[in-house]
């Protein structure tokens, strides 16, 4: 155990030294969290740990968790508590990262399942530790919960703990998970940390950079630890990476996940998927449109000024979400929160899509406080604050977005509007 904890020692010191340095000046920042393994889980090397959900189809989901040693790839499951009336078989999979091994990586899809409805079930027949969730509604409304650059700290905690007292059907999550920025162990605090809400409901997430975690010389590959572990269904909606994929919810709700850090010129495979992935979309039948980015097109913020994957993604795509009448784009990266107003082309437009800033979930780089003054015309709301957002998707025509700020330990709902969709306004029609 000493040297553990030796170890993650040693790792938040060398995550320092590879994460972007910034010029702008944070408020204080509450301390790491690091969650190790129970002495039950030390004990038994196939118990399962970090354990999360994703959906993969609309009336499929895929379990995934880790054990230290090999163990069976199977979920049992069934609507009764500790009645498993059904099974499925998955694969296990396991990388390396230049002197880490990580354990056995097990992902189960199983159904199809019924909607809204409570499973119960087990990873690997081991009954030690046993599992619910419940499924997405079948048509609407749905609530999602949204919340970036979660990190490990104090301020994640209380995000998390404010989520879970939200009664949300799915977390969206638009990049910069665990903050393991290399070290790997972190990763599996990460794993262990979300494991109470992402066990329960789908998380559905796309990368950020830190999660690029390339080494020089020694680990070169991009996204080793997060395609391993995070798995999404891009097979399903006919993209070829993980790094972008888009899935339907709720009979009324289209989500696209953007990667802001692999290719995104009209040449590039993700350009062509969006642009294919956009025309399929049937807003008679999906009359609400979101998509997540990492790096935002919109921001005010002094951080993150005149980053490439924020001003060339936005000149390659923006014509294609507007098109395509996106209703919100949410973005993390900035380490504050903020919203647009209807937008297009930097200027308002009432056809254009709502950017929302989102990233400031509970990292351990803090706040980033300074704003460009004068706050810009299009920019309607921004706060420097740790919280997380609630969007209420209530029918085809209204969603009700909500902003929780958290500073104080308690959510307070500070930002709050009403949207209507753009397949409803008639002056928006394609």
């Amino acid at each position: 155990m000493a040297s553990r904890q030796g170890r993650i020692l040693i790792a938040l010191v060398l995550a320092g030294f590879f994460v972007c340095g910034h010029s702008y000046n944070r408020p204080p920042r509450r301390k790491n969290v690091y969650v190790k393994l129970s002495e039950d889980d030390d004990d038994d090397s196939t118990t399962p740990q970090q354990v999360h959900i994703s959906m993969a189809g609309e009336d499929n989901m895929r379990i995934t968790w880790i054990t230290n040693d090999p163990t069976p790839a199977i979920v049992d499951y069934g609507t009764s508590r500790g009645v498993y009336t059904s099974s499925a078989n998955g694969t296990t999979s396991s990388y390396r990262y230049i002197m880490y091994n990580s354990g056995q990586i097990h992902n189960v899809v199983i159904g199809p399942l019924n909607p809204n409805t409570v499973y119960y079930y087990r990873c690997s027949s081991n009954s030690a530790r046993q599992f619910s969730f419940k499924t997405p509604p079948p048509q609407l409304p749905i609530k999602f919960a949204i919340s970036g650059d979660l990190g490990q700290t104090g301020w994640t905690t209380s995000t998390l703990d404010h989520i879970s007292k939200s009664d949300y059907d799915m977390l969206l999550l638009p990049g910069d998970l665990s903050y393991a920025d290399t070290v790997q162990n972190l990763w599996d605090s990460f794993g262990q940390l979300v494991e109470p809400l992402a066990s329960q409901r789908p998380w559905m997430v796309t990368q950020g950079n830190h999660e690029i975690e390339k080494f020089p010389i020694l680990h070169t590959s991009p996204f080793t630890a997060y395609n391993a572990r995070w798995q999404m269904p891009f097979e399903e909606s006919g993209s070829n990476s993980n790094l972008y994929y888009s899935f339907n919810v709720a009979s009324g709700v289209h989500v696209i996940m953007l990667g802001s850090y692999t290719d995104f010129d009209p040449n590039s495979p993700q350009y062509k998927w969006l642009q294919a992935d956009l025309g399929k979309v049937d807003r008679a039948k999906t009359p609400w449109i979101l998509v997540l980015i990492h790096a935002p097109w919109y921001n005010s913020n002094t951080a993150h000024q005149g980053e490439p994957e924020s001003i060339n993604m936005k000149k390659f795509m923006e014509g294609l979400l507007y098109q395509a009448r996106v209703d919100v784009v949410f973005a993390g990266h900035v380490h504050a929160y903020e919203r647009f107003t209807r937008v297009y082309q930097g200027k308002a437009d009432n056809c254009g899509p709502v950017h929302i800033t989102i990233g400031d979930g509970g990292n351990r780089e803090g706040l980033a406080k300074d704003y460009i003054d004068p706050k810009p015309a299009i920019s309607v709301f921004r706060e420097a604050s740790f919280g997380h957002g609630q969007l209420e998707v209530v029918n085809a025509t209204h969603a009700q977005w909500t902003w929780h700020r958290n500073d104080d330990d308690e959510q307070f709902a500070s930002d709050s509007i009403w949207l209507t969709s753009l397949s409803s306004n008639p002056a928006c029609k394609i």
